[in-house]
C-alpha cells in the first residue's frame, strides 16, 4: 500500500535557483538514508550532478524560448511515495518509484529517485526537472494532478502485486491511520 504527495518546488526567499535545487537534491541523496547511495536512480541526468544539469536545462529553456518567470516559478517537482512497513523491499520500492516517475512525466523530464530506508516505512523521493528535456516546454501542475499521481501509483502497485490504499480519495486520513496504528486490516471508506 503506497501513498503519494506531489509538491512543487520554488526558489524561496534569499536563495537562487541553483541553491534551491541543490538543497532538495542533497537532502534526498543523503547516503545515510539511501544505503550509501545504492538506492539512487536517475533518468536522463547524472545523479551526482543533477542540480547542475537541471539548472543548465533551465538556462537553455530561457535562451530558446525567451520566457523568464519570476520568483514564483516552479523549478522542480518533489513527489513523495511512502509504503507500508514490511510490504516492499527497498529495491522494489526504487523500481516502482522509477516507473511512476517515467510514466507520469511520459519520459519527457529528467528525474532522480532516492529510496529512503531510515524510517519504519520505506519511502521514495522523486525529484523531476520542471523543464522538459526538449528545453522548449515546462511541466505544469494541472488541476487534479495529485489525484492523477495517486491513481497512477495505485495502478502500478496493482500491476506489481502490491496492495492499494482503501482511502485513496482521502490521503490525509489514510496517512494518519497507517502510520499511527498497526498495519492490519482497514475498513473501506466511501
Amino acid at each position: 500500500m503506497a501513498t503519494t504527495r506531489l509538491m512543487p518546488l520554488h526558489t524561496g526567499k534569499g536563495r537562487t535557483v541553483g541553491q534551491a535545487i541543490s538543497a532538495i537534491i542533497d537532502y534526498t541523496e543523503n547516503p545515510q538514508k539511501t544505503d550509501g547511495g545504492r538506492l539512487i536512480t536517475s533518468w536522463q541526468c547524472d545523479s551526482r550532478i543533477a542540480d547542475a544539469e537541471f539548472l543548465f536545462t533551465k538556462n537553455q529553456y530561457i535562451q530558446k524560448t525567451g520566457r523568464v518567470r519570476g520568483e514564483d516559478d516552479v523549478i522542480a517537482y518533489h513527489l513523495r511515495q511512502s509504503f507500508v512497513p514490511g510490504e516492499i523491499t527497498p529495491e522494489d520500492a526504487n523500481r516502482l518509484g522509477c516507473e511512476l516517475a517515467k510514466r507520469f512525466t511520459k519520459g519527457n523530464h529528467a528525474y532522480i529517485v532516492c529510496t529512503h530506508i531510515d524510517k519504519a516505512h520505506i519511502h521514495n523521493h522523486v525529484i523531476w526537472n520542471s523543464t522538459a528535456l526538449s528545453q522548449t516546454r515546462k511541466f505544469r501542475n494541472f488541476w487534479g494532478s495529485s489525484r492523477a499521481v495517486r491513481r497512477l501509483n495505485d495502478t502500478i502497485c496493482i500491476e506489481n502485486g502490491y496492495s492499494i490504499s482503501p482511502f485513496s480519495s482521502r490521503p490525509a486520513t489514510y496517512f494518519r491511520t497507517v502510520f499511527s496504528l498497526s498495519c492490519t486490516a482497514f475498513p473501506m471508506v466511501r
